[in-house]
């Protein structure tokens, strides 16, 4: 089934602002959450293609690769193409647009499946160009709740026990509002989570969980592109009372080459010709992902020349298959000349003029302004 255009979902104009962008979003996220529309698929289907039409267009380079390319030059960039696995990575991406975490649980209520569930946390992550070309692992330090081993994450003093919260009856929120303008907030005696602790755990404060500083193995996957998004599930926030944890969501950027530039699946590269090789044609090393390779100069090479190198450049992230280089033919002009090669230059010169090429081409111009 075709995707639907992403202008059409949220119901803008090709030419709408961010902020248009922004407010016909919350409006359609409002109307099809699951929380208002309970077992209705149809409307969670909605809300996940109107989270994923916000990513593209809401994204300054993703938009332009979408207005030139359509739904192909979006295909590969973190959610792009692929829509969203799960409400939980709607929320985790989005929650912002709604003014933060807190402030979007209040508006839309506190979703039953996740309750106890941890938080999740964010982390930048820098790697280099072939890093993210062939992938990688990553080693991270990361500072993180862990559930207190005193308490076992309860927050109650060993022997004691949490009692139920009065004011919500352990439900953890509070209902107010009349006929249909009802809204759901978290208890604010309890802080949503059902229950009041009368003796809170002295290692922790009550907390349930305690800062420690951890080390994990991120995988980078092959093809991965420049503020892509990458989810480690399970490893965030613990949740209380035994809850499963958050999950742990990595946002890659990719470090500047000195050599290489990054077009779709292609690598473009410039390489510097003297105006011999151009003329002549020539073998030459020139560098790629993998190190150094032979690259033959056909005889007549013009500046700007594209030359390709097949299957040298980035796999993609959904088949493997890799993608090409490209090489930029540049002609290098010397800004110092010994004698001998100014010599050779002017009689070069004198030949070329004999030739009439350039006399032609100016005569062509008189022509065409005389």
């Amino acid at each position: 089934m075709a995707k639907r255009d992403y202008y059409e979902i949220l119901g803008v104009a090709k030419d709408a602002d961010d902020d248009t962008i922004k407010k016909a979003y919350r409006k359609l996220a409002m109307k099809h959450h699951p929380d208002r529309n309970p077992g209705d698929k149809d409307a969670e289907a909605k809300f996940k293609e109107a989270a994923e039409a916000y990513e593209v267009l809401s994204d300054e380079k993703k938009r332009a690769r979408y207005d030139q390319m359509g739904h192909a030059g979006v295909e590969g960039m973190g959610h792009a193409g692929g829509g969203f696995n799960s409400m939980e990575d709607v929320f985790a991406q989005f929650g912002d647009v709604f003014g933060g975490g807190r402030l979007f649980e209040q508006f839309f209520g506190q979703r039953g499946g996740d309750r106890g569930q941890g938080a999740s946390l964010k982390l930048p992550l820098e790697i280099s160009f072939r890093e993210a070309a062939f992938g990688c692992s990553k080693t991270i330090d990361l500072k993180r709740n862990e559930t207190c081993e005193t308490c076992n994450g309860s927050g109650s003093k060993p022997g004691t026990k949490p009692t139920v919260c009065r004011l919500c009856s352990g439900a953890g929120m509070i209902r107010q509002g009349q006929g249909i303008f009802i809204v759901q907030t978290t208890c604010p005696q309890c802080g949503g989570a059902g229950k009041v602790i009368a003796d809170p755990c002295t290692s922790c404060g009550g907390e349930g969980a305690k800062p420690k500083k951890i080390t994990l193995k991120v995988r980078i996957p092959p093809g991965t592109d420049d503020n892509s998004r990458l989810r480690v599930a399970g490893e965030g926030e613990p949740g209380r009372d035994g809850g499963p944890r958050g999950d742990l969501y990595v946002f890659v950027s990719v470090a500047a080459d000195p050599f290489f530039e990054r077009h779709n699946n292609d690598v473009v590269c410039k390489v510097p010709l003297t105006y011999a090789q151009a003329a002549m044609g020539a073998e030459i090393d020139v560098p790629t992902l993998e190190g150094q390779a032979t690259l033959r100069i056909p005889s007549g090479t013009q500046p700007s020349d594209l030359l390709r190198m097949r299957g040298l450049g980035i796999p993609d992230p959904e088949n493997g298959r890799r993608g090409d280089q490209i090489v930029v033919a540049t002609i290098q002009v010397p800004k110092r000349l010994s004698d001998r090669q100014k010599e050779l230059l002017r009689e070069l010169g004198e030949i070329e003029e004999r030739s009439g090429e350039q006399r032609s081409f100016f005569d062509k111009i008189k022509k065409m302004f005389g």
